[in-house]
């Protein structure tokens, strides 16, 4: 079988042919599959992209228009450790709303609109508290992964939390040749009370000539929908570390496990197909927060993004 690396081979080839390479390769050539939505997906098992992440470059697409901003909100609402959809509500960002509105018309048969849906979660606390929890997601266990000691009656009590973020960071500024710059989210005992089990699981940080680099492992990828903005997201977290680390950004290396499109996505694929990437988008964070989890919204700017026009498809819940 060929490798499924799809690594930039010439420094003249715009990057973004990475990602372009692997959705034609899945289209024409991943096996047809079932999968827990339904909807069923061709798919490839292992794939590897690499951007360079110098003098600000950003792995944002130009084949179609990435909502990079919705995508930066989601990242700093992780580094909060909440798991309940009214902060991202409250902002517009309607990423998580479909599973706890799918699970709201599941229980009590209310065929309400997801705009309606998202209304109520931001206007009512008690709804909110109610029907907004995702369970122990992503943030959850990024900075408050639970720990549990004896209780010394033959049982256990929860102990202290690790606050796997803030101990990166700690490690990359005081230990950089440290194997162990590791973020995990897939905490097996929580794994059902999860509304969705990590995706995007286990980060890995590695510091080479003052520079940092980052690789992420993705156990399952939309290829079409979910990993723009999975490319993204890592990156500026990559971004957001090296910076409170006092290193330079690096490589960021993507590794996907169940790499797919959906089959109800022909008309987005054919069409970002069909087109060719053009441009070199830069990030600017525009000040140094007194750490990481002190960043907002504001302090990230991108400069010379002119993404061709935006492509839709359904999301599989």
């Amino acid at each position: 079988m060929a490798s499924l690396a799809f690594q930039t081979d010439s420094s003249d080839r715009h990057p973004e042919w990475q990602y372009l390479d692997l959705m034609r390769h899945i289209w024409e050539h991943g096996s047809e599959r079932r999968d827990r939505t339904g909807v069923g997906t061709r798919s490839v098992f292992g794939a590897m992209l690499r951007f360079d992440l110098a003098d600000g470059a950003m792995p944002l697409l130009t084949t179609k228009r990435v909502y990079w901003k919705t995508a930066t909100r989601e990242m700093l609402w992780f580094l909060t450790g909440d798991t309940n959809i009214r902060e991202l509500c409250k902002q517009n960002v309607q990423i998580w709303t479909d599973w706890p509105l799918a699970k709201y018309r599941n229980e009590t048969g209310d065929d309400i609109s997801r705009e309606d849906f998202s209304a109520r979660i931001v206007e009512d606390a008690e709804f909110a508290a109610q029907w907004g929890e995702l369970g122990p997601v992503y943030g959850k266990q990024w900075v408050d992964w639970p720990t549990y000691e004896p209780d010394g009656t033959g049982g256990f009590r929860k102990g202290k939390s690790i606050n796997q973020v803030a101990e990166v960071v700690d490690s990359l500024r005081n230990n950089p040749g440290s194997r162990r710059h590791i973020i995990e989210g897939w905490n097996v005992a929580e794994l059902d009370g999860m509304a969705l089990p990590p995706c995007h699981k286990t980060y890995q940080f590695h510091v080479a000539d003052n520079r940092l680099n980052c690789a992420l492992y993705q156990r399952s990828c939309d290829v079409a929908l979910g990993l723009p903005f999975n490319l993204w997201s890592a990156a500026l977290l990559q971004r957001m570390i090296a910076q409170q680390a006092g290193l330079e950004p690096g490589e960021f290396v993507w590794m996907g496990g169940d790499t797919h499109l959906y089959l109800n996505h022909t008309g987005l694929v054919e069409e970002q197909l069909a087109r060719e990437p053009d441009g070199a988008p830069r990030l600017e964070i525009t000040r140094k927060p007194d750490s990481i989890f002190d960043y907002s919204i504001d302090d990230f700017v991108v400069h010379d993004y002119a993404p061709q026009g935006a492509l839709k498809a359904p999301i599989a819940v």
